[in-house]
C-alpha cells in the first residue's frame, strides 16, 4: 500500500468508497463536489499491486491551531489491514509539520482514535466546527457522532 496525496483522477474511487459507507450511515457523504473543491485535504490508499484507489482520508484545518481529520474509509475487501491506522498517522504527521497543535475527529467509532492517543472531549470545546461544517449537516443540532481530540 502506497499512501499519498489525493489527484483529480482519484476522486470518483473516492467517492464511491465514502459512499458505501454513508449508504449505511457510518460516515457522513460527500459530494463529488465537495471532494472536487477539498481535493487538496485528502489523502488515498492506493493498492501496490493493482494501482486501485483502497482509502481516503483527509485533514482540513478549521482555525490557527486545529484541524479535523475527515472522512476516512477504506475499502472492505482491505479493512483489518491497519491501513484506516497509517492514514490517521500521515494526518497526523502532515498537521505537526504545518504547526498545528490540536486535531479531531467526529465519529462513529471512538474506540478506534483512542487507540491512537485521541481522547473523548465535549463538543462544545470545537466552536468553528460546529458553526462552520456542522450547521449545514442534515443530523444538526442531533448530531450522535462523538468527539475525539489528539495534542500534538
Amino acid at each position: 500500500m502506497n499512501i499519498r496525496k489525493a489527484k483529480l483522477t482519484d476522486v470518483k474511487p473516492m467517492h464511491g468508497i465514502l459512499s458505501a459507507y454513508a449508504a449505511r450511515g457510518l460516515l457522513l457523504g460527500r459530494s463529488l463536489s465537495d471532494l472536487y473543491a477539498q481535493l487538496r485535504d485528502f489523502f488515498v490508499a492506493e493498492d501496490d499491486a493493482s494501482r486501485e484507489i483502497i482509502g481516503t482520508c483527509s485533514l482540513r484545518i478549521c482555525w490557527e491551531d486545529i484541524a479535523e481529520i475527515r472522512s476516512l474509509a477504506v475499502r472492505e475487501d482491505f479493512c483489518k489491514r491497519e491501513m484506516g491506522r497509517a492514514m490517521v498517522e500521515v494526518c497526523i504527521t502532515e498537521a505537526r509539520s504545518i504547526g498545528l497543535k490540536k486535531v479531531f475527529v467526529l465519529t462513529y467509532v471512538p474506540a478506534f482514535f483512542e487507540k491512537l492517543g485521541f481522547v473523548p472531549v465535549d463538543k462544545s470545546v470545537l466552536p468553528h466546527k460546529v458553526w462552520g461544517d456542522c450547521i449545514k449537516c442534515v443530523k444538526f443540532p442531533d448530531c450522535d457522532e462523538e468527539a475525539l481530540l489528539l495534542e500534538l
